[in-house]
């Protein structure tokens, strides 16, 4: 470390930085803060203490949090990166809120941390290719906290390994060759607005209720987890009902925000803002006791956990729905957790009933149905197992569990079309859920696809390897972390591979 820092002036600094741009930056990368601090130390001719004081105290966009975006962030990106999001764009989000605004009111699109500006230029030109004749209606705002990468958006000049994904005709069309780099249309550069905003903070940029269509892609997986639920709230915030969201490639909003409908189409995810309508449904299924499906919700935390924090949950939920005049139903809390305990004996039926014994008012919690919906899947019950699940995601359509239970459903009835995409959705939303990952390499290796069943399968005994064996209880249909390991192993056998 530097010997012009003092102790605790880059943990210090670190902290302002998450604060500030919302960046998280783990141990293995101190020594590089460490150098970051010391230039700015040197530019600004500060000492780190008084340095990092100034930076805790300002708000807002201003020249020094730029600098350090240009320390901090390396962004590398390309033209119509991840085409079947742009797919999705062109064919459902912008089409729906052209028809929804009407023929007079602009539809505002809004890309978020745009780096050097591919992607919003990518849109504007897929807005001119698919929709010429309302390309006026649709306008676009770029924002990001980096001053040398929007210096190069304006600029709009990129090399040819930035178009490397770029369709022949449209490079063609778009473009003019102009030495080593290509010069982007005068029209498509009009297209778009770029601003400096800090998404980690927000100011005027994002005003309430006005976006159409936002992109925020591979931005949340580099923030804190605070950050990224304040980012969130402030993008929600800022589209209007209806409107859609898109994300990275690898990134959710499980445990972020319960404010959205998570869509999969065109080989992607990507989500739509809930509406007043479907607050109100929402509202009325669940009870007025509900509380937001992510609220309290560690997505670090183990599954016995979460079953213990459910439990508690809906023992203060029902002391809360009881008279006052009344004693709080006894034992809401341990009448849950002797459920879960029934299932690891295989007494499903009496785990049922366990259920059936827990207060009215918190038959549609969704942990109960959850449960409920697992003890019936492990009864053969398939039918209304599958009948419980799609009245939970009624209420949360982010549960990855009940995704999973959906596919088993599914499959049941023949359709493994439908079990492929709940299976498909699962994995996304959990990347370390390994029950989903099992059944799609079944189902890849049933259907004749060998290469799909291999990576799945792989993939799966992986996963099972650090899976939480009260998760494996509750959807390994009764076998153990031993038994599914081997029948990962026996199916990659028998597809030539190994695990």
């Amino acid at each position: 470390m530097k010997s012009s820092l003092g102790a605790g002036d880059v943990e210090r600094f670190r902290s302002a930085i998450a604060r500030r741009v919302g960046l998280s930056i783990d141990d293995a990368r101190l020594g590089f803060l460490a150098d970051v601090l010391e230039r700015r130390v040197s530019a600004t001719r500060e000492n780190a203490a008084s340095y990092v004081a100034r930076l805790e105290r300002t708000a807002g966009v201003s020249k020094e949090l730029g600098e350090l975006a240009r320390e901090l962030t390396v962004p590398e990106t390309y033209f119509f990166r991840h085409f079947d999001q742009f797919r999705a764009f062109t064919e459902v989000a912008l089409p729906q809120r052209l028809e929804r605004r009407g023929p007079f009111e602009r539809v505002r699109i809004l890309c978020a941390a745009c780096a050097s500006g591919e992607e919003a230029y990518s849109l504007a030109m897929l807005v001119h290719e698919r929709f010429a004749g309302v390309a006026s209606r649709v306008s676009i705002l770029a924002l990001d906290l980096n001053p040398t990468v929007l210096e190069r958006a304006r600029r709009a000049r990129y090399s040819t390994w930035a178009l490397r994904e770029t369709p022949e005709e449209l490079r063609k069309r778009w473009f003019v060759s102009d030495g080593p780099e290509f010069t982007l249309d005068p029209a498509i550069r009009a297209a778009v607005t770029f601003e400096a905003e800090n998404l980690a903070e927000g100011s005027g940029a994002l005003p309430y209720d006005e976006f159409d269509v936002i992109f925020c892609r591979n931005v949340l997986m580099y923030f804190t987890p605070e950050a990224a639920r304040s980012a969130v709230a402030r993008l929600h915030r800022s589209l209007t009902p209806g409107g859609f969201l898109f994300l990275g490639h690898a990134e959710t909003l499980r445990g972020l925000s319960s404010d959205f409908h998570l869509h999969h189409t065109h080989d992607t995810f990507y989500y739509q803002s809930k509406t007043e309508r479907d607050a109100a449904a929402h509202a009325t299924s669940a009870g007025s006791w509900a509380p937001s499906v992510a609220d309290g919700l560690d997505t670090t935390a183990s599954w016995v956990d979460a079953i213990r924090h459910a439990s508690e949950r809906i023992q203060a939920l029902t002391e809360r729905d009881a008279p006052a005049t009344k004693s709080p139903p006894a034992n809401a809390a341990p009448e849950f957790h002797a459920a879960f305990e029934l299932l690891r004996s295989e007494r499903f039926g009496d785990a049922l009933a366990r259920l059936d014994g827990l207060p009215a008012s918190t038959a549609r919690d969704p942990d109960v149905l959850l449960l409920r919906a697992s003890l019936l899947a492990h009864r053969g019950e398939l039918d209304e197992a599958e009948a419980v699940c799609s009245s939970l995601l009624a209420l949360d359509d982010m549960s990855a569990g009940a995704h999973y239970l959906c596919a088993l459903c599914r499959e049941g009835r023949g359709d493994a079309v439908g079990a492929v995409a709940h299976d498909q959705i699962a994995a996304y939303l959990d990347e370390t859920f390994a029950m989903p990952r099992l059944h799609l390499g079944l189902l890849a290796r049933r259907a004749g696809d060998r290469e799909t069943a291999r990576r799945e399968l792989e993939q799966a005994a992986e996963l099972l390897a650090r899976e939480d064996a009260a998760r494996l209880l509750m959807f390994g249909g009764g076998f153990g972390r031993d038994g599914l390991v081997a029948l990962c192993r026996a199916e990659l056998a028998r597809l030539g591979g190994g695990a």
